[in-house]
């Protein structure tokens, strides 16, 4: 795999200083509900240079992956309220491990959404 993926929403900046998602994260196929995560995520925190579809399903969200910061998590979980009709609490202990990647957030959403 020697071609890199630049997946962060400031790509240009983080191209230009040679910050591109490395081959240590391969991508994986991302399920049905994780596809239309992403897509939520791309939409939602106008990530314009980022597609869903490449976003990989066990990427960091946060820090190096797509470099999400405190105020995209909230503006994410506002998102994630308004679509699935469920709140993310703040207060979660869980929630290091939820926002973790698209994987686990996407996990925590459908089990979320059966348990209404």
């Amino acid at each position: 795999m020697g071609n890199a993926i630049v997946l962060d929403r400031k790509s240009s900046e983080n191209a230009s200083q040679g910050r591109f998602w490395g081959t240590s994260h391969r991508m994986s196929t991302q399920s049905p509900a994780e596809h239309e995560l992403a897509e939520l995520i791309v939409s939602s925190l106008n990530l314009e240079n980022t597609s869903a579809a490449a976003i990989a399903p066990e990427a960091p969200l946060f820090g190096g992956g797509l470099g999400l910061d405190s105020i995209d998590a909230l503006e994410l979980a506002l998102a994630i309220s308004k679509r699935y009709g469920f709140s993310l609490r703040s207060d979660n202990p869980d929630n290091k491990r939820i926002f973790s990647s698209l994987r686990e957030l996407s996990a925590h959403v459908e089990k979320s959404r059966i348990a209404q």
